[in-house]
């Protein structure tokens, strides 16, 4: 069975840049800018998926940013 749609969380790393991880598989990428997690996340899903029609049609990235404010 084949995912058709692969869902990336992505978050500011701790210690710089972004980290991003598929929830629906273990892929788990990390990179200094957004265009750096762009090309891992395409690296990646060519490496897990060999087979090129086993490869979701859809990649979505979904950017968590939290910040908190003092009240």
């Amino acid at each position: 069975m084949s995912i058709t749609e692969l869902l990336f969380l992505v978050e500011d790393d701790p210690e710089g840049g972004f980290c991003a991880r598929a929830l629906q598989t273990g892929i788990f990428v990390q990179g200094e800018t957004m265009d750096e997690i762009r090309t891992a996340v395409r690296e990646a899903i060519e490496c897990h998926y060999e087979n090129a029609d086993a490869r979701p049609a859809v990649i979505r990235l979904h950017y968590v940013h939290d910040e908190v404010l003092a009240s």
